[in-house]
């Protein structure tokens, strides 16, 4: 998925350009080392997916981003961007956007506190840009702690709940992509209506993007997801295709026994295999499909069709080039 070619906003994405020179220069002191550490993942690139929903729900695409507009972008980003080095750190990965993950280069405690600095540089945008943003901020971050704990306690548990794992991926996803448009509106001076659908948007959006990633762990195929699939079964990371399945009368009991404990190559992919047998896979899409009408809906009060229409081709698109299975 290309989201600038969904979006068809061409002014979006040449104020995204332009954020790229901001989003490195608010992090960059003139200590060598430090940049290094803290602009280590800016210049390995990303889809840069929370600036555009910033950027988009400011500006509709019919004028060029303010000041304002932009570092709304890249508060949305660095607090994206510290969570990637601290979940590094936690899951002990040494890839990252096709390079070396922060803590394989330069070791765990130095991506713990450049991750922390990289949070702190957001929290100083958004007091810049006003106590609005700063306390939604703020909240956000509250929200991304709550889901990583909700994952973290329940690492290896097959007993883990649907109530759980919306919990999760409420806070460590959803809370953020709203965010994102929330800022977006607030930069923009939008009106209370408009702030709240574009919120609601958001909401829904990254409720579908984190279960279009859960099903893609499982299905995906030529490097998809930069990662074997399964790799999540795994780690003991129990997502809804895989709480589904454990709970089917013709696979649960083999899936069960399997899981709870780490996995080789071949438990994972039977693992994978039993999950998707399991109608997993089927459950989750049509959950996903929910959000997708509820992202739809939620654009309906915006009085801005071009910014409607891109949006709702953004949200669609997240399910269009699932892989067969």
């Amino acid at each position: 998925m290309n989201p600038l070619q969904r979006l068809q906003l061409p002014q979006v994405e040449s104020d995204l350009g332009r954020l790229e020179t901001l989003l490195a220069d608010s992090v960059t002191v003139g200590d060598e080392y430090l940049d290094s550490v803290t602009t280590h993942l800016i210049y390995a690139g990303g889809k840069r997916l929370r600036p555009l929903l910033a950027v988009a729900s400011a500006t509709g695409g019919r004028r060029a981003a303010t000041q304002s507009d932009l570092l709304g972008g890249v508060a949305l980003e660095l607090m994206h961007l510290a969570s990637l080095y601290h979940d590094d750190v936690m899951d002990e990965a040494d890839v990252r956007r096709n390079v070396d993950s922060v803590n394989a280069r330069y070791g765990n405690l130095i991506a713990i506190v450049a991750g922390d600095y990289l949070m702190a540089r957001s929290a100083g945008i958004a007091a810049d840009l006003g106590t609005d943003v700063a306390s939604l901020l703020a909240t956000t971050l509250a929200w991304l702690t709550r889901g990583q704990v909700a994952e973290v306690r329940t690492a290896y548990a097959v007993t883990r709940t649907l109530e759980n794992y919306y919990e999760a991926i409420e806070g460590k996803t959803a809370s953020l992509m709203a965010a994102s448009c929330r800022v977006g509106a607030l930069t923009a001076k939008r009106s209370v209506e408009e702030t709240e659908a574009l919120t609601n948007f958001g909401r829904s959006f990254g409720m579908v993007y984190q279960l279009r990633d859960d099903v893609l762990d499982c299905i995906a195929v030529d490097g998809q997801l930069g990662k074997p699939a399964g790799q999540d079964l795994a780690e003991g990371v129990y997502n809804i295709p895989t709480l589904v399945s454990i709970a089917n009368s013709t696979v649960g009991a083999e899936l069960r026994e399997l899981l709870g404990r780490p996995l080789d190559d071949v438990q994972r992919e039977r693992a994978r295999q039993l999950v998707v047998a399991g109608g997993g896979i089927d459950e989750t899409l049509s959950v996903a499909r929910e959000h997708v009408s509820f992202a739809h809906e939620a654009l309906g009060v915006l009085g801005d069709d071009d910014l409607t229409r891109g949006f709702s081709s953004l949200v669609s698109s997240l399910l269009d080039d699932m892989p067969a299975y």
